[in-house]
């Protein structure tokens, strides 16, 4: 491949801004896609190569992700939760699934609901008090822990007393299931405007007094759009609503206005690649045009406290796509993992959960639980450079 001496410069640039090989760039990107993504696309590179087996001297010091806090949302294989025992050898339902999880090297997983197929061990709903007892119990007999899960957050505000009743009842689950953390898969709010913003924080600030007094940390899992720019001034619309930014993301807006004593966030790699990738530059409040390029991990090492669970998804780069990445096994994309972690560091109070929102096949039925297999590999094999 040849370029031009300003593609080069401009690949160049890119590239040490991601810290992107320079035969990982090329093999990813043409020259042309390589200009024309010079200033959106961010947060890229190699995979992880280091493979070398774990052994008792290394596990604490060079082990970017400890043993003990390698873990998976169960949404990547809800097929495998949900398929039926009875017509298939592959594990199914939760029990199954656990015992897989833990061969591979899991101790940690995060819920994304508490159904099953009805003909797996304790039927069709486990999300009552005595599912919990017994997921609980499988979860005990496997060597794995509950750290969260993406459960019920009341919608209405104020709370009604049917909502205060069911978070009361999801609190209960927690518990029983041993969960530090309890959160939901949606942002606090998909409103570009500070006021309600605010709203969403004096809603989280009482749920998650309520759950402190419960011994659970209340986490908000987040997409991309979450760290858009905050409208928050400059000329009002015609129903009366700023159009403009002071260039604060609306994810950090939330974290200034809501408790750190009882308010958490599980941070997306992913996603926060992705937003990265598409909010780079914003309107000022006088009209001018400014560029804030978003730094995941760097908001990360800022407010360790308040981000103690990961999904750990990769992706690779894709210029043509509208979210600049296509989601892949974790550990076979272009998010460079090893630079992440070593930047946030805190190793002993973070828990990364393997996550691919598309590991589940229509084709191949046991494709979701090798894509788990593959992540945990790969994220066991994450070492601090030597």
């Amino acid at each position: 491949m040849t370029m031009s001496p300003d593609e080069t410069a401009a690949g160049d640039e890119l590239r040490r801004t991601l810290g992107v090989s320079r035969r990982r760039f090329l093999s990813t990107c043409t020259a042309t896609a390589a200009v024309a993504i010079a200033a959106p696309v961010f947060g890229s590179s190699p995979a992880l190569a280091q493979t070398e087996p774990e052994t008792a001297d290394d596990r604490g010091r060079s082990a970017l992700v400890p043993p003990d806090r390698r873990g998976l949302i169960l949404y990547t294989v809800r097929d495998a939760v949900a398929r039926d025992p009875l017509a298939s050898d592959l594990p199914s339902g939760f029990r199954e699934v656990f015992r897989q999880l833990a061969r591979y090297g899991y101790r940690q997983v995060e819920f994304a609901g508490y159904r099953q197929h009805a003909n797996a061990p304790g039927g069709a709903d486990l999300g009552t008090v005595e599912g919990a007892r017994l997921m609980r119990s499988w979860l005990d007999e496997y060597g794995l822990r509950a750290q969260g899960s993406h459960g019920f957050i009341p919608s209405s505000w104020p709370l009604t007393p049917t909502d205060l009743d069911a978070f009361r009842r999801a609190l209960e689950i927690a518990n029983i299931l041993g969960m530090e953390h309890m959160g939901t898969g949606g942002d606090p709010t998909g409103s570009p405007y500070r006021a309600d913003w605010d709203v969403a924080a004096d809603k989280w600030n009482t749920l998650g007094a309520l759950a402190a007094r419960e011994g659970i940390k209340l986490y908000t899992h987040n997409h991309d759009s979450a760290y858009d720019f905050l409208l928050d001034g400059g000329p009002l619309d015609a129903q009366g609503r700023p159009t403009r930014s002071s260039g604060i993301r609306k994810l950090e807006y939330f974290l200034q206005v809501s408790d750190p004593r009882s308010v958490y966030l599980e941070l997306d790699v992913f996603w926060a690649h992705v937003a990265r990738y598409k909010f780079h530059t914003y309107t000022a409040h006088d009209g001018t045009r400014h560029e804030q390029v978003f730094d995941p991990a760097g908001l990360v090492a800022r407010h360790t406290p308040r981000f103690p669970l990961f999904h750990a998804k990769d992706g690779v780069i894709n210029p043509q796509s509208g979210m600049g990445y296509d989601m892949v096994p974790f550990g076979t994309g272009d998010i460079d993992y090893r630079r992440f972690f070593t930047r946030v560091g805190a190793k002993n109070r973070h828990h990364p959960m393997v996550e691919q929102d598309t590991a589940p096949s229509t084709t191949d039925p046991g494709q979701s639980l090798e894509y788990a297999r593959i992540g945990y590999d790969n994220l066991a094999a994450l070492r601090a450079h030597r």
